[in-house]
């Protein structure tokens, strides 16, 4: 006989739902913030007021009380009572305002801001099973991807990742051809240009307005030894590449056998193929903590969405994990796959035929 809902488990449900719905309004006062460029004045100007942060923001001192006041309660911000002053603490600088370090969130949150922009046509997707393409994403959503992703490739992509692979670091610093399919807004294509000048890197990417992006990118940057260009994983151009990259996208792409395939079919005799991809364990079991939460989160809005739009539509998902990726590469052909390194949110694969 059933008798009724355990009221000790109903209030710890109630309140983790509490803290994920106060989660949810921190994440969107991190993105006001950022936005109207609240944490880099308080950064600037250390312990301030109400007041003195309005007069170096020329915001509204009333709103800044009421988004000061949710700020110190999330512990984004510090809150001297004493002498009511707000400041942020290092740690706090570098999640909240300081762009380009590997901490800093503000890409993660726009990511998701992203998602509430355009929360209609993800209802109307999810009712109706099919695919709602890459391009059908709110513009946030490629620029926040972008900013999110960017400062891992960073800190990892040459320093650790390149020099994992087998002889590959060596080759791209003698001069080497180098593809990167996916790239988006060229930020991993620029990284590899500038890190290997002797080498040269051609871009690929299906979405355009993305590949405008990267190219005014590149320019801005000065970098001379990268192209890019608008085509699929499928079917881009080019051959005797010595390394092939995809980063994030795999598992975005409607068919990631046929791109792999194409991958090792435009390989040199000796390339290799550097496939990143989120961190997952081989079974939902081994993904159910917040990481995995976020990922499934994600990869229901954006990922699989993209994937079920394109051909064939394998919708493989942003936890795919290492034995379902591993099977793909090796209908695709490919024989080697080895873990050659990995970060707390991506694996990197060290493809061969």
């Amino acid at each position: 006989m059933n008798s009724g809902p355990d009221p000790k488990v109903l209030e710890q449900l109630v309140g983790k739902v509490v803290g994920d719905v106060a989660g949810a309004m921190g994440v969107f006062m991190a993105y006001l913030g950022d936005q109207a460029g609240v944490y880099h004045a308080l950064d600037e100007a250390g312990p301030s007021t109400v007041e003195e942060l309005a007069s170096k923001t020329g915001l509204n001192p009333k709103y800044l009380h009421e988004w000061l006041g949710a700020n110190a309660a999330a512990g984004y911000v510090t809150y001297d009572g004493v002498n009511e002053r707000f400041s942020l603490s290092q740690e706090q600088a570098l999640v909240f305002t300081r762009e380009g370090q590997p901490a800093c969130m503000q890409g993660f949150f726009q990511a998701i801001v992203a998602q509430y922009e355009t929360h209609a046509k993800a209802v109307k997707t999810f009712q109706s099973g099919k695919g709602r393409p890459w391009s059908q994403q709110s513009k946030c959503c490629f620029c926040s991807t972008d900013r999110f992703f960017r400062p891992g490739y960073a800190a990892n992509l040459v320093e650790n990742w390149i020099p994992a692979l087998d002889g590959v670091d060596a080759k791209l610093k003698s001069g080497a051809k180098i593809a990167d399919i996916g790239c988006g807004h060229g930020s991993s294509s620029i990284l590899l240009a500038q890190a290997y000048p002797k080498s040269k890197v051609y871009a690929f990417d299906f979405h355009e307005p993305s590949i405008i992006e990267a190219r005014q990118k590149a320019k801005a940057a000065g970098v001379k030894n990268v192209r890019f260009a608008v085509a699929r994983a499928q079917d881009f151009p080019g051959k005797d590449f010595d390394l092939a990259c995809i980063f994030d996208a795999l598992h975005d792409m409607g068919d990631p056998v046929g791109a792999a395939r194409h991958i090792r079919e435009s390989l040199g005799p000796k390339g290799t193929f550097m496939l990143v991809e989120p961190l997952a364990g081989d079974s939902m079991s081994e993904n159910l903590h917040p990481l995995g939460q976020i990922f499934y989160a994600f990869s229901t809005v954006i990922c699989t969405p993209a994937s079920l739009a394109q051909e064939v539509g394998l919708g493989l998902g942003a936890q795919a994990g290492q034995k379902r990726l591993t099977a793909v590469l090796n209908q695709a052909g490919f024989s080697h796959v080895r873990r050659a390194a990995e970060t707390p949110t991506n694996m990197v694969l060290e493809v061969k035929s």
